[in-house]
């Protein structure tokens, strides 16, 4: 046998034994394959995977959401404040500056700032809402440079996301305030075009009569436009000072007061008492909050036309407010304002 022989009968055997794969040798299919339909006949061509990505601008809204919104529900701010980051470009996709109008399916890398965003299905995340009975005194904001308190130092802590307030009230009002986890429904619950009730107790210092009151029903020119009062009514008083229960359906900077001064009048007290159809319960005391339960939660989304939610982290057999209970919030507040005056005295020093 020569020596060309022996390599080619070398050849076959590694052939037949590791196959032809990554040689430049044709590979021959077995046969019966080719009868079986498992090999065609001819050059077999492998089509390439199909490589699904979702483009931002084009995405239909079955298969994405905005980014603005997904952020908000992960609890980074409301959506006008998320429109407001990515404007000033602090948002960034899989490495690239987001723009408004990007859509995202949930699967993208999502940074704020530099620094990475954990992002939740919309199914998994269960809407908490809370009722706040907000103190004269405190901060409508997260850190006061003063270190004056503020409304968020006694909320419940959250293992993801964080709470939105909804709306704000000035440091010397006090009353209901709403917090909640979704921050979708905490812009709807708040824009002027949802068109959703106020209503704030107002003390008010000086002489009242009815031509007054018609002007505030009627409407009154501010700096920012044209506002009013929906509603008046008189709830009593002694000489000067004089109680009434106010609506309007906006949440413009102190308008409640900017109204009264249009007339002449100071406030001395304003309560905010009611948002929507809910009231401020009375047995909750200044500084303590209460979660909504589902019903509750559910009014609200149903209200600004948002999907309803099936869970609850409220217990279904939780009992309402009673008097045992308040007085539990009352030595828990008390104990937070003396550890906050502690702390105030230290810095002070």
């Amino acid at each position: 046998m020569t020596v060309d022989k022996k390599k080619t009968t070398k050849d076959a055997a590694i052939d037949k034994k590791y196959g032809t794969r990554g040689t430049e040798k044709k590979g021959s299919a077995k046969k019966g394959l080719a009868k079986k339909g498992l090999v065609k006949k001819g050059k077999a061509k492998k089509e390439p995977e199909k490589v699904v990505k979702v483009n931002f601008q084009t995405a239909t809204h079955t298969d994405s959401e905005k980014v603005q919104k997904v952020l908000a529900r992960a609890g980074k701010g409301s959506r006008r404040e998320m429109e407001a980051m990515i404007s000033a470009g602090r948002v960034s996709i899989d490495g690239n500056v987001a723009f408004l109008g990007d859509r995202i399916t949930g699967s993208e890398l999502i940074r704020l700032d530099g620094h990475h965003v954990k992002l939740t299905a919309k199914d998994e995340d269960i809407c908490r809402v809370l009722m706040y009975n907000k103190p004269e005194g405190e901060m409508c904001t997260r850190k006061d440079p003063e270190g004056r308190p503020t409304v968020f130092d006694r909320l419940p802590k959250l293992e993801t996301g964080r709470w939105v307030a909804v709306g704000r009230l000035d440091i010397n009002t006090s009353g209901m305030l709403l917090f909640t986890t979704d921050g979708e429904l905490a812009n709807r619950l708040m824009h002027p075009s949802q068109k959703i009730e106020r209503e704030y107790a107002v003390r008010v210092f000086g002489e009242i009569d009815e031509a007054m009151l018609q002007r505030l029903r009627a409407g009154v020119k501010l700096e920012d436009g044209q506002a009013r009062f929906q509603k008046i009514t008189y709830s009593g008083g002694e000489g000067r000072n004089h109680w009434f229960h106010v609506v309007l359906s906006e949440g413009r900077n102190r308008e409640v007061r900017r109204l009264w001064e249009s007339q002449e009048v100071q406030v001395s007290r304003l309560i905010r008492v009611r948002y929507g159809d809910l009231e401020m319960q009375r047995q909750l005391p200044l500084g303590g909050w209460r979660e909504l339960q589902l019903k509750e939660v559910n009014y609200y989304r149903k209200l600004v036309n948002l999907t309803l939610e099936t869970e609850s982290k409220v217990k279904v057999d939780e009992k309402a407010m009673d008097n045992a209970k308040s007085r539990r919030i009352r030595r828990s507040v008390k104990k937070h304002q003396q550890r906050h005056q502690q702390s105030t005295r230290r810095r002070h020093k």
